[in-house]
């Protein structure tokens, strides 16, 4: 279980940072459309912090503080840092993932969002979250840049 999370992880976060990368214009990044609220630049930082906290701090100790708030109101980070950040999680969630035995992937997941669940239960909501907002990214780029 641990290798294919692992990969489909990783395999999203590159398609993340394609995403970023496929900006023809790096403002774009930041700008929204109506009755879209979060730019593509605060949805990849919403996945980062996301990630970072729930796989990193809580099932890795890694140490990492989340600031939820900075993730939708930051603005203008270069694509250039976004995509550095971007490789930090990439690199992070396996190591994470591929730590985990099978018997820590069963147990109760540290936080309840919703209620007692296992591990391998959030890890798969934490896959779709990321799925889920890159698609919007996806889209969001495609609207603004056609």
């Amino acid at each position: 279980m641990n290798n294919f999370l692992s990969e489909i992880f990783e395999r999203d976060l590159l398609k993340l940072k394609e995403e970023l990368t496929n900006f023809k214009d790096e403002a774009n990044i930041w700008k929204t459309t109506d009755g879209v609220s979060n730019s593509a630049g605060n949805l990849a930082l919403h996945l980062m912090g996301n990630l970072h906290h729930f796989i990193g701090a809580m099932l890795g100790n890694t140490g990492y503080v989340r600031k939820r708030d900075e993730e939708f109101s930051q603005k203008n980070i270069s694509r250039e840092e976004m995509l550095a950040n971007i490789d930090k999680v990439i690199a992070m969630v396996p190591r994470v993932l591929n730590s985990l035995t099978t018997a820590q992937l069963q147990q109760d997941f540290p936080f309840e969002v919703f209620g007692k669940r296992p591990t391998e239960f959030y890890l798969m909501h934490f896959y779709g979250h990321l799925s889920y907002h890159l698609g919007q990214i996806n889209y969001l780029r495609r609207i603004l840049e056609a």
